[in-house]
């Protein structure tokens, strides 16, 4: 399983909103096949690894596979269908499928074929791997990435808002590199404003992310280098119920896709936009600030996992930014925990990578 888990990762940016799913086939003790999902639309990691047999028998062979086998017609067909023909004695599945359309339906179709099924090896990894999918269909919303870089001191920018640059080159290239593994990539209007951001992939990743702008009053530049980039990557605007008509129409006609979000007030603006991104089929979102923007996301616990780059670097002053602003907390024993946590080095920059103690 712990095979099936390393291939499942090779899928990682290509087969969202898809899971990632890795299978490995045992037969008389040997590997005899393996594969895995490697891109959305094309066949998942079970046909994979049965094709890679080129068509010896696998029958009384045992396949261990990371999610239970989809047991529908979506893209392919069901891939209970294909290990059916095959006949293995045994499946062992690391965790169920939080899909409505299989949840269960797999593991029941196995059995009733006296296919003997066994489910939760190495089911905690599985889903650590599979979250941002889990999360998507049991809540309705996508896996949250906050990256922010932040001096030894806690500055997210000097005070007069200076930010450029905190992390070296290294860093930056891994916040690329991330980038390229999602599907949006957010920030606040003050963060176009000040920064006047590309947010794109350099070099390209697997994914090209839209770029996505929280912005009630829809005042973003059409001068902005993110709109005069439009072609290479879609933007679109979080705005209010009360932004005005003529700046709505300037931004449609400028190429950008407006998203209107109801609520009375921001948390409840930030949550329809959340579960309008799952809609369009967003698994995974970068936030990468500002520091408004990711407090109101840290205050209504919205954030799943962070990247924090620390830079050797102090600037001081009362008045400088710090990363996380919103209300924040009376107590430091009400502070979020951030849990299975590791640094990381690149050059003079660390990376300090967890999750908050609420997520999936």
């Amino acid at each position: 399983m712990r095979r099936a888990l390393d291939l499942a990762e090779r899928g990682r940016g290509f087969v969202e909103p898809n899971p990632m799913v890795g299978c490995v086939i045992v037969k008389d003790g040997q590997i005899v096949g393996e594969g895995f999902h490697e891109r959305f639309g094309g066949p998942h990691a079970e046909i994979n690894a049965i094709a890679s047999v080129g068509g010896a028998s696998l029958e009384g062979s045992t396949v261990y596979v990371t999610l239970e086998p989809c047991c529908h017609h979506g893209k392919t067909p069901p891939c209970t269908d294909a290990l059916l023909k095959v006949k293995p004695a045994r499946v062992v599945i690391a965790m169920q499928d939080p899909f409505p359309k299989v949840q269960g339906g797999g593991i029941q179709i196995l059995a009733s074929h006296g296919i003997q099924v066994s489910v939760g090896a190495c089911g905690d990894d599985a889903a650590r791997l599979n979250a941002p999918f889990a999360k998507v269909h049991q809540k309705g919303k996508p896996w949250v990435i906050a990256k922010w870089a932040m001096t030894l001191d806690g500055k997210l920018a000097t005070a007069s808002g200076s930010s450029k640059w905190i992390s070296g080159e290294a860093a930056r290239a891994e916040v690329h590199r991330i980038r390229g593994l999602c599907d949006g990539v957010m920030v606040g209007s003050g963060t176009v404003k000040l920064d006047d951001p590309l947010l794109t992939t350099r070099p390209h990743g697997p994914r090209i992310a839209a770029r996505i702008v929280i912005d009630s009053q829809a005042t973003l530049a059409t001068s902005s280098r993110l709109i005069e980039t439009i072609a290479e990557a879609p933007v679109i605007v979080a705005v209010a119920e009360s932004a005005r008509s003529e700046r709505l129409e300037r931004l449609a006609h400028a190429g950008c896709e407006l998203v209107v979000c109801q609520g009375s007030d921001h948390a409840d603006r930030i949550e329809h936009f959340l579960r309008q991104l799952a809609s369009r089929g967003m698994t995974n979102v970068l936030v990468e600030g500002g520091s408004q923007l990711l407090g109101l996301l840290w205050d209504t616990q919205q954030i799943d996992e962070v990247y924090a780059f620390i830079a050797p670097k102090i600037a001081g002053g009362s008045n400088a930014i710090s990363p996380i602003g919103g209300h924040g907390v009376s107590n430091m024993e009400e502070a979020t925990s951030l849990v299975r946590t590791d640094l990381r080095s690149y050059q003079e920059t660390i990376c300090l990578h967890g999750f908050t103690d609420f997520s999936l």
